[in-house]
């Protein structure tokens, strides 16, 4: 069994971080093992957690002002990156717990965490020896997770003149926290431009791999897709897959005055189209929608999803295997929720591959996406 060792200097200065907006990634190929079995995925995930840990503790004695310099803002609200903290700590110590119970089969990684405080406490000495069977990972994984937490932070910052997945307005709104242990939902964005459009390659490929995703789909690019062909030939496309939608248009609903129309007229348009896999989701686009819109969602039964892992695949963002590595370690840290892919943009026919074959023996499951949000 190997331990980690704990005598390395430990870099941590903001220095060392990528300029505010670079986008997390991190190339799998530094971790030194295969995710080939149930126990192995819990040693990557240990890692994966301890370093995030490591990178949110050190955030917390940051004083106001330098955390808007680390962020890149002038303003930010602190209130909501407090809270967003507390929810990153609670799910780590959940995902913690379960991955410590493989410890008996491999140790790696693996430390005397009972509660929170043990678990800030491993998190503040962490770290790797330079003969560590993982030292190739070390730096890059930090790399990684530190710029992954300020781009959630700088969302919550951003609150609430700009809003995000980030954000919590109710029990209407539903992410991946509650999802269960190794269990994730595939789900897929539509965007601004109109091409290309991958959603029929990848519903053949879900289908030929016997999984099913949610596909959040715009009002206009449905009834376009009506135009060229017939509705019973738009439902063999989605066969044995789920559609929600994410408005008539690609803009953002939090300040748009037509907000509702748009998500009334998309969604009355594929129940009525495509009853057997309408689902009553509704996907604000990049996650921007209104604080106070609980009753309207209420009134029109629907709920809003939004996400816990984000492949960054849109346009001028990470391509191909760069965001199926990112969605892979993001999994490694959360341990299951809801994963954001957009089908709107070719990386992701090299992504979904990528990411199907590392995983299939990891002893994650998919969620089927007719049991989602229940």
């Amino acid at each position: 069994m190997r331990i980690v060792l704990l005598f390395t200097a430990w870099l941590l200065s903001c220095g060392a971080i990528a300029a505010p907006g670079d986008i997390a990634t991190l190339d799998r190929n530094t971790w030194p093992e295969k995710l080939d079995n149930p126990t192995l995925f819990d040693v990557a995930s240990r890692a994966e957690i301890l370093m995030f840990a490591r990178g949110l503790l050190g955030t917390e004695s940051m004083t106001e002002a330098a955390l808007a310099q680390r962020l890149g803002l002038r303003t930010i609200n602190l209130d909501a990156i407090n809270s967003l903290r507390e929810r990153l700590w609670q799910r780590l110590l959940a995902g913690y717990n379960f991955a410590q119970q493989s410890c008996d089969q491999d140790a790696s990684f693996c430390f005397l965490v009972e509660d929170m405080a043990t678990l800030r406490e491993e998190a503040g000495k962490f770290q790797l020896g330079d003969d560590s069977y993982y030292i190739k990972w070390a730096e890059p994984s930090r790399i990684f997770h530190l710029q992954y937490l300020d781009e959630l932070m700088r969302k919550a910052a951003l609150s609430p003149q700009t809003t995000s997945e980030v954000d919590r307005f109710g029990d209407y709104e539903r992410s991946g926290d509650a999802m269960h242990d190794r269990l994730f939902l595939l789900t897929f964005d539509s965007a601004a431009n109109a091409q290309p459009d991958n959603a029929n390659w990848l519903t053949e490929y879900l289908r030929k791999s016997n999984m099913s995703a949610t596909f959040f789909m715009l009002g206009k690019d449905i009834q376009a897709r009506l135009g060229e062909r017939s509705a019973a030939s738009l439902q063999a496309s989605f066969s044995q897959q789920c559609v929600g939608v994410q408005g008539w248009e690609f803009r953002s609903h939090s300040h748009w005055q037509d907000w509702q129309d748009s998500v009334r007229r998309s969604a009355d348009l594929v129940k009525n189209k495509l009853p057997e896999n309408y689902v009553p989701l509704f996907r604000p686009p990049d996650g921007q929608r209104r604080s106070d819109a609980q009753d309207f969602f209420n009134s029109q039964g629907l709920q809003v999803a939004l996400w816990d892992i984000d492949a960054q695949d849109g346009a001028g963002k990470l391509k191909g295997t760069a965001s199926a590595q990112r969605v892979l370690t993001l999994m490694l840290l959360w341990r299951h929720g809801v994963i954001n892919f957009n089908m709107k943009q070719d990386a992701v026919k090299t992504a979904m591959p990528w990411l199907i074959t590392q995983t299939s023996q990891s002893g994650i499951g998919w969620e089927d996406c007719q049991d989602a949000f229940r």
